[in-house]
């Protein structure tokens, strides 16, 4: 289950985390010894295995300078289910809104689509040959029991089919089957049945009704309803598409799945809880909204601590989650948080501000580079695009100003400076900028259209 970590070791695991995320060295270092903590707990001896705890992270820093980036790409490295929370969105136990458990159930769902996709994968093939049979039939149907199937046309006596119309039959599907093999018949129109939600946007409601019974209670009542199907009249490209993903899942024994998709959850999950420092309070009255937020810190302690969580696939123990929270801190502070929570958090880090040479290296160097991203974008029009290095260096320098001058919201400052940038170019292709042309941003054409976000010291247009 944890063998995608197997062959990486922490500094590994920081170098695939340095393709996507500039600096932060001291997060990458925490949360890769987490991860391959994972893995080393999987494989320490049976009599101990339950009671290594996972070391949750906090991590401590302003908007836009990775935390988020981090925790995701360190979910995508591990193969592991992810969810993100915000916990300003949660409300404390008996009032309106989300609870807690929610992020619990959110993270059982993805692992249980992380879960399926792999299972289809392996059947595809076979799903692929069951897609084919179902679109032959739909052109040339067989002869069954001695006689053609009702759409068959034909003059013989309907209990006694000759041989040779059966042979004949069975010559055309196989010449029928090469050719939709060999992809002539795309375009062509079959009619198929597909199957339809018995009751679509289906709702139960209740008196002091919790989600998880909810759910429960809607997957009960859907699954005692017949299934229903429609008939379509489709191209075969269509019908394969929508075929190939029932037939895949007839194949699929979701019992399996929903084993595997829990222990999966249970021994690899991540949640990452952001705006920690929301529910925090840095004041002591014993009223009014610092109750609530505190009430939403013990509703989730128990969570983090360890816990049994009821969800529409069966129970699942926190115990080893891995939970990563996450704050600025700008007004309250981590000693803010309630005692028993800080200390389900013992691992801090401390993420710094971006510097100008930061923003520089992000525009050029990780794999999703905002650079690359419009590079991407204007190939799809036949367009070269490119930026030189001065220009790069230019950007960084206004991005850097503008989040100084104005809120520092990290790194999501550079969408805004880019898009002002490349609008226009965006803008005109390919009407005015056609097929084939090369545009390379200087450090000039930065200048001429940044140059009043600089100096513009009312700069809320550009605030995101």
């Amino acid at each position: 289950m944890l063998d995608s970590i197997e062959h990486l070791t922490p500094a590994q695991i920081v170098e695939e985390l340095d393709k996507y995320i500039i600096g932060q060295k001291d997060a990458k270092r925490n949360v890769a010894i987490a991860l391959r903590n994972r893995w080393r707990r999987m494989n320490a001896d049976e009599s101990i295995r339950h009671d290594i705890i996972p070391n949750n992270i906090l991590m401590i820093g302003a908007t836009g300078v990775g935390k988020t980036e981090i925790a995701r790409r360190l979910a995508k490295i591990a193969d592991a289910p992810f969810t993100k929370v915000e916990a300003s969105k949660f409300t404390e136990v008996g009032y309106v809104g989300r609870d807690v458990e929610s992020m619990v159930r959110d993270l059982v769902e993805q692992s249980v689509n992380m879960v399926k996709t792999k299972k289809k994968e392996e059947v595809k093939q076979k799903a692929a040959e069951a897609v084919e049979d179902i679109i032959l039939d739909a052109l040339i149907p067989p002869i069954q029991g001695g006689r053609a199937t009702p759409s068959f046309s034909s003059t013989s006596e309907p209990n006694s089919m000759p041989d040779n119309d059966y042979e004949l039959n069975e010559r055309t599907r196989e010449k029928f089957r090469e050719k939709i093999r060999n992809g002539e018949l795309e375009d062509r129109k079959i009619e198929i049945r597909i199957q339809q939600s018995a009751m679509p946007g289906m709702g139960v409601m209740g008196p002091g009704m919790d989600e998880a019974s909810m759910m429960n209670i809607q997957e009960m009542i859907s699954g005692m309803m017949p299934k229903k199907t429609k008939k379509r009249k489709v191209t075969i490209a269509e019908a394969r598409k929508i075929l190939l993903e029932e037939e895949a899942s007839k194949l699929i024994d979701m019992d399996e799945v929903k084993e595997e998709a829990i222990f999966k959850a249970e021994n690899s999950g991540v949640i990452f809880i952001d705006e920690i420092d929301k529910v925090a309070s840095a004041s002591s009255k014993g009223s009014g909204p610092d109750v609530s937020r505190e009430g939403v810190q013990r509703d989730l302690l128990p969570i983090v601590e360890g816990s049994s969580v009821s969800t529409k696939y069966g129970i699942i123990n926190t115990d080893h989650i891995l939970f990563i929270a996450a704050g600025a801190f700008h007004v309250a502070k981590p000693s803010d948080l309630i005692p028993e929570l800080q200390g389900r958090f013992p691992i801090r880090v401390e993420l710094q501000s971006l510097t100008k040479d930061d923003f520089y290296q992000i525009l050029k160097f990780p794999k999703n580079a905002l650079t690359k991203q419009y590079v991407a974008l204007l190939a799809a029009e036949n367009v070269e695009l490119s930026f030189a290095d001065e220009a790069l260096d230019e950007i960084a320098s206004i991005a850097f100003e503008v989040n100084s001058e104005v809120e520092n919201i990290g790194a999501r400052r550079l969408h805004t400076v880019m898009s002002r940038l490349l609008n226009d170019i965006l803008f005109d292709v390919p009407d005015k900028i056609g097929p084939n042309a090369h545009i390379v941003v200087n450090r000039e054409m930065v200048l001429e259209r940044l140059s009043d976000m600089v100096k513009n010291r009312d700069l809320s247009q550009y605030i995101l």
